[in-house]
C-alpha cells in the first residue's frame, strides 16, 4: 500500500458512490463486515471500468487490500476510483473507501485495494477496450 498512502492522505480520484453503514451490514460488535466493504467497492470500482471500457466489464482480482480502521454503523462511506492503467483488454483501478463517523466527526481512509477489470462482450469473452469518445 505504501506507493498510494500519502503523509496527508487526501481521497484519490473520483467520487464513484456514496452510502450509509446500515446494521444489517454489521456484526454483533456494531462494526461492518469486511465482505460488505468489498462488495461495495467491487460495485464502485464496476461502475467507472465500465465507463473507462465503454460497455461490460468482470471483475478479474483484487490485490493489495488492507483494512486501516473498523467501521461502525450509521458512518457514511464515501467509495473514491482512479484509473492506473488501461491494457488492450483490462483496467487496474485503485478503490479507496473514506469514513465520515457521525459520532466522532472524523474524517479518515478505511480501506484501500487495486482491482483488476477486463472488457467482455455479450457473449461473456474478452475484448478489446473502446476508449469513450
Amino acid at each position: 500500500m505504501k506507493e498510494y498512502e500519502q503523509e496527508d492522505p487526501i481521497p484519490q480520484g473520483d467520487l464513484a458512490l456514496q452510502l450509509t453503514a446500515l446494521p444489517r451490514e454489521t456484526n454483533g460488535f456494531g462494526d461492518i463486515y469486511g465482505g460488505w466493504l468489498v462488495s461495495q467497492m467491487d460495485l464502485a470500482g464496476t461502475a467507472m471500468a465500465s465507463r473507462v471500457a465503454g460497455g461490460r466489464v468482470a471483475t478479474v482480482s483484487i490485490d493489495r487490500m488492507a483494512f486501516m480502521v473498523p467501521v461502525a454503523v450509521g458512518a457514511q462511506l464515501s467509495f473514491y476510483t482512479q484509473t492506473l492503467e488501461v491494457g488492450r483488454s483490462s483496467i487496474r483501478m485503485l478503490v479507496e473507501v473514506w469514513s465520515d463517523d457521525p459520532l466522532s466527526s472524523e474524517w479518515r481512509k478505511v480501506t484501500e485495494a487495486v482491482f483488476v477489470f477486463v472488457a467482455i462482450d455479450g457473449s461473456g469473452r474478452t475484448r478489446p477496450v473502446t476508449p469513450r469518445r
